[in-house]
């Protein structure tokens, strides 16, 4: 009797060590099973954490190719600048040259004109006065012939002296005409010389024609 009590004693408490070791083992995997659910979250964040990582890091990409394209495009502007900025100092001083040459086509047009226009009234002049001249040397050369008619028919004048002296006369006007008539014609042709370089002047500045 007192032998199965102590049995009955023994397997109570080997039954309260194995619920006891039961209990501690259910604890066991149940913090076990907790660990696992924490670390395959912890994972799970990890990978997420991980994905974006590599989103972030594309996206770093694309950016810096992008800055890498804008600083090529604002090196390939500031050399177009710099290009464009020396042709227009270039064209600006081809423009100040050619206004340049403007004023000193105009100054020339303008001395011209007004030597044309000094010459022309000169020539004028000139030619009205030689024209009075030939009027005269024809009525002085008419009253010559006149006086030779009358000392030819004259037996008081048939003196070969007078005679020499009156043809000597005449030839002396003949050669005057004759010189007033080339000078009046080398006059006319140095005016028209004139006025064909003042056509080409007018035609080289069409809007001076005005």
């Amino acid at each position: 009797m007192a032998l199965s009590a102590a049995f009955r004693d023994r397997l109570e408490h080997m039954e309260h060590t194995r619920n006891q070791r039961l209990s501690l083992l259910q604890e066991e995997k149940e913090a076990q099973a907790n660990k696992s659910q924490e670390l395959a979250l912890k994972l799970a964040s990890m990978g997420a954490i991980e994905q974006r990582c590599l989103v972030l890091e594309q996206k770093i990409a694309a950016q810096s190719f992008k800055i890498w394209a804008l600083r090529s495009e604002i090196e390939r502007l500031d050399g177009k600048s710099q290009s464009d900025s020396e042709k227009l100092r270039v064209l600006k001083s081809e423009v100040e040259e050619l206004e340049e040459l403007e004023k000193e086509k105009n100054v020339f047009y303008e001395l011209k004109g007004s030597e044309m226009k000094d010459f022309k009234q000169n020539v004028e002049r000139f030619a009205w006065e030689c024209q009075l001249q030939i009027e005269n040397l024809k009525k002085g050369i008419n009253e010559v012939n006149a006086s030779f008619m009358k000392f030819q028919g004259s037996d008081k004048c048939r003196s070969n002296c007078e005679i020499g002296a009156a043809e000597k006369r005449k030839s002396e006007l003949l050669a005057i005409k004759e010189e007033v008539n080339r000078k009046l014609a080398s006059n006319y042709q140095t005016r028209a010389q004139l006025q064909k370089q003042l056509q080409n002047i007018l035609i080289a500045n069409p809007r001076h024609k005005a």
